[in-house]
């Protein structure tokens, strides 16, 4: 029962108060704190299945439901369904949703309903459930999608993300031999970019070399910038929105003075933690960049990975459609070119920008990259940085490399990305 009444929290996190289980899931009060590590686990692993399969559950359970029931019920519902298909014992998943439905005086009078229609969904559950749909994006996010890439690119992305991720690692080190010598040693496969994929899950505390810090846990997608930028040694290099670290632990590992800024402390206490872990080191700043003086003579080297509206990363973090809204696109687009203005103040002259966003509108990634382009003549587009190993050519467009989750679809995909590479022209090159 802990478990399931803490993924419905969860649920109800998202779906009523409008908020990212993120937030809920490292809450001092949150729902997950008096639960075992394996119970935490599990009470996630059921909201994120749900969230995954709400659509399919509502379908499911649409022949026995006269009417839509409450916002609680329902999310009490769809949890047990996808449960249900997904291989649950029927009795305990049963009793379990009566249980959830009579705790609370609200809906308590509806635990007879949970009850009846849960037996009924039970019967067919497990049968039906591999050919369901995969879950639909909004429509203010789909239309933006197939009016960018196409009806059917959308619905390969919505594939890739019904399907539980896998786990993706960055090796510490530099070198192929060291990816292939992670990748022996966790049961995983060395990716065509360097990074490793986990097809099993796994805890990531309990792999071999995670004390010693020779990893750490990075989605293949967001490892590229760093890549990009491909700091060297010795270089003053800013991660611009730094936490929780991943990309500043590239740029420290290749051998630059890294400063990571965020205007986050508590995300930055993680940063900390990984820098530790690893023995790697960066000098840590907590200020809002907008604001942020750089230091003499400026950065050789940035990467701004710009707060966007996180649409690329839906396969990890699938309570985000039920949560964001097409009101929040204008305002963090405004804020990306603020930002990204910024940035070129701070870089020195012939120094290297790396823009980039984990979003999949044009307007956060392709569109800026053209716009800083018309604003500030001493940019120019940076193109042999975008030759990284295991980029696939048709990944790459006129201003910069766009990955989308449906790339690599047969390996699990990927995280949406548009990264653009800059150099600042020095007032006396040509």
């Amino acid at each position: 029962m802990g478990a399931r009444a803490a993924a419905l929290r969860l649920l109800l996190t998202a779906w009523e108060e409008g908020e990212m289980l993120s937030a809920a899931v490292d809450a001092p009060d949150g729902p997950l704190e008096r639960l075992e590590p394996s119970e935490r686990a599990r009470a996630q692993r059921l909201a994120l299945a749900t969230l995954r399969g709400a659509d399919a559950a509502d379908a499911l359970l649409k022949p026995f439901l006269r009417k839509a029931p409450p916002p609680r019920i329902q999310a009490i519902l769809r949890l047990a369904t996808v449960e249900l298909a997904q291989g649950g014992a029927a009795h305990g998943v049963v009793d379990g949703a009566v249980s959830l439905a009579r705790q609370d005086r609200k809906s308590s009078h509806l635990s007879g309903l949970v009850n009846a229609v849960l037996r009924k969904v039970a019967e067919t559950a497990v049968d039906r459930w591999p050919d369901m749909p995969a879950q639909r994006l909004p429509g203010w996010l789909r239309g933006r999608l197939q009016s960018a890439w196409g009806s059917k690119t959308t619905v390969a992305i919505e594939a890739v993300q019904a399907a539980v991720p896998p786990l993706d690692l960055t090796p510490r080190g530099q070198q192929a031999a060291d990816a292939a010598g992670l990748a022996d040693a966790a049961g995983g496969e060395v990716l065509p970019t360097g990074s490793v994929r986990l097809s099993a899950s796994a805890q990531v505390s309990a792999l071999p070399g995670y004390e010693d810090g020779a990893f750490w846990v990075q989605d293949a997608a967001a490892a590229l910038p760093a890549k990009v930028l491909s700091a060297r040694p010795g270089e003053r290099v800013l991660d611009m929105c730094a936490a929780p670290g991943g990309k500043t632990m590239q740029l420290a590992a290749a051998g630059a003075h890294v400063t990571a800024l965020d205007i986050s402390a508590p995300r930055l206490a993680r940063l900390h933690e990984n820098l530790a872990r690893a023995e790697l080191e960066a000098t840590v700043v907590t200020a809002d960049a907008l604001h942020y003086a750089g230091i003499d003579g400026g950065f050789d080297a940035i990467l701004l990975d710009a707060p966007c509206s996180a649409t690329g990363t839906i396969r990890r973090h699938p309570d985000l459609p039920f949560v964001k809204t097409s009101a929040d696109i204008k305002p963090l687009v405004q804020l990306q070119a603020a930002m990204l203005d910024h940035a070129l103040t701070l870089l020195k002259p012939g120094g290297r920008l790396v823009f980039c966003t984990c979003s999949l509108l044009p307007d956060e990634g392709e569109a800026q990259a053209e716009a800083a382009l018309a604003r500030h003549s001493s940019l120019v587009v940076d193109r042999t940085a975008l030759d990284v190993p295991g980029i696939d050519p048709d990944w790459l467009g006129q201003n910069g490399l766009r990955v989308r989750p449906d790339h690599w679809a047969d390996r699990g995909g990927m995280d949406g990305f548009f990264i653009a590479a800059f150099r600042q022209i020095a007032p006396d090159a040509p």
